[in-house]
């Protein structure tokens, strides 16, 4: 089953938005989606790299969309997050160094950008009266095993703790955990192909048994805007999403061509989770999402899960090697059609 995670739909005609990360894969389709279907006064494409923001401009014209604003700048700095959250409704915290053996041999730079980042962009937002703030987080943040996960699990925690600051009537903030994305920079989509085209005689496999979530783009930035209307502060948003045995992956992206097993990369997981047991105590059945809700109800409000009729089994856990819903290869090629990658 195909969901748009899209119910309900945010008004932002209007509204001033800030997306750090801003010309990374989710970035770009997040501003794209928000240009074509709202108004808003001003949107906010806060990243580091002056090139990726100059082609942007390139591509979404500048002048057909007056409300765009470029701000060069890193999450490592607070002072500059500031002066581009001034007079911001909407945060969406897209930054992050995300890809794991990197982050495994350069575990200084991993935290600086991933903890002490998300750090900076929760004071940025409290001091400028942010109203909302939605943090992307990973599969790999649940039950982690490499230091991506682990620091992604921190930046988490920070995010969800904000809202003890914020109290009654501040910021609100929220986070959206989602599995592989597919299409988006570094995943195995675009490298088997980019390997198909070079017409090699093997597709490397980790390992036989993998699993692995997967989302489009589309899907991911409908779950941001629609969380805006849903979040009532603290909630970790996780959609229903398939899985799929990278093996079964590497046949609809290369048929014919024979696998290569060359063994699980440091800090890889077999499978993936995003609800673990020890989160399920706190967790509701949304229909197209769980919700795990914060240990501490902060101001008295949100929704109290061991009170709820629509929290999870006991012993329930979400992960990607016993996913009720499955992708095949006819599945995933139709996937991959409607997403346009």
């Amino acid at each position: 089953m195909i969901r748009s995670f899209l119910e309900p739909a945010p008004n932002l005609d209007g509204k001033a938005i800030l997306v750090t990360g801003g010309t990374g894969s989710f970035g770009k389709a997040f501003v794209r989606t928000v240009l074509q279907r709202s108004k808003p006064s001003r949107l906010i494409i806060f990243s580091r790299d002056e090139l990726k923001q100059y082609e942007m401009n390139q591509e979404l014209g500048n002048q057909e969309y007056p409300c765009l604003r470029y701000f060069i700048g890193d999450v490592r700095d607070q002072a500059r997050l500031e002066m581009a959250m001034a007079g911001v409704d909407y945060v969406v915290h897209a930054a992050a160094l995300k890809h794991v053996p990197i982050a495994e041999y350069n575990p200084f730079e991993c935290i600086q950008t991933n903890i002490i980042g998300a750090e900076n962009v929760v004071r940025a937002a409290l001091n400028k009266g942010v109203k909302r703030i939605v943090a992307l987080s990973t599969d790999k943040a649940a039950n982690p095993i490499n230091l991506y996960g682990a620091s992604k699990l921190a930046s988490d925690k920070i995010f969800i703790a904000a809202n003890n600051i914020s109290g009654s009537s501040g910021a609100r903030f929220s986070v959206v955990r989602y599995g592989n994305v597919m299409g988006s920079r570094g995943s195995v989509l675009p490298f088997f192909r980019k390997l198909v085209a070079n017409k090699v005689d093997r597709i490397p496999i980790t390992h036989p048994d993998m699993t692995r979530f997967w989302i489009t783009l589309e899907q991911g930035v409908n779950m941001v805007l629609s969380s805006f209307d849903l979040m009532k502060g603290g909630e970790i948003f996780v959609p229903k999403i398939p899985s799929m045995k990278v093996v079964d992956l590497a046949n609809a992206v290369a048929p014919g061509i024979p696998h290569e097993i060359v063994g699980i990369r440091p800090g890889e997981k077999l499978h993936e989770v995003m609800v673990t047991g020890d989160d399920a105590r706190m967790t509701i059945d949304l229909g197209d999402r769980y919700a795990i809700l914060p240990t501490f109800r902060f101001w008295g409000g949100g929704i109290d899960a061991s009170a709820d009729s629509r929290r999870v089994p006991d012993g329930f856990s979400y992960s990607s090697e016993i996913n009720d819903e499955w992708l095949d290869e006819t599945g995933f090629q139709r996937m991959v059609a409607g997403a346009g990658v």
